[in-house]
């Protein structure tokens, strides 16, 4: 594994620690702040810019008791200053009167400003077994 690879999988942990936690500071220090970042949560619409972003992860939050999110790693590229990752997500999610046991499979495109990686899009499918 390169250095580069290593940041990258350093950058998409904090980005699952702060998902896992509900923690908004956090997931603001992993996405670029620009209007180009998008995300797509499994079975939704597709979110452009921090704004909307930011607001889905609040609702999701704010809705959320208990999170526990496991990743498995399938691919990591790197070039120069883009890199993705291809992983399956297993989420745990518990809100005020269910449990949801979910996997999905999801992309993570990260791209290096400023000599730090951000993430710019997100996007997470179902996965069905």
């Amino acid at each position: 594994m390169t250095d580069v690879q290593a940041e990258i999988l350093a950058v998409n942990e904090n980005f699952y620690r702060a998902f896992e936690k509900k923690n908004l500071e956090a997931m603001s220090q992993v996405w670029s702040q620009g209007t180009a970042s998008h995300c797509i949560h499994p079975g939704r619409n597709a979110l452009r810019g921090w704004k909307q972003i930011r607001d889905s992860w609040e609702v999701i939050f704010k809705n959320t008791k208990y999170l526990e999110i496991e990743i498995e790693i399938i691919h990591t590229e790197v070039r120069d200053t883009t890199a993705y990752i291809v992983l399956v997500e297993r989420v745990l999610q518990a809100s005020s009167n269910k449990t949801i046991k979910a996997e999905s499979i999801a992309t993570n495109i990260f791209e290096k400003m400023a000599g730090k990686w951000y993430l710019i899009h997100h996007h997470g499918s179902p996965l069905v077994r």
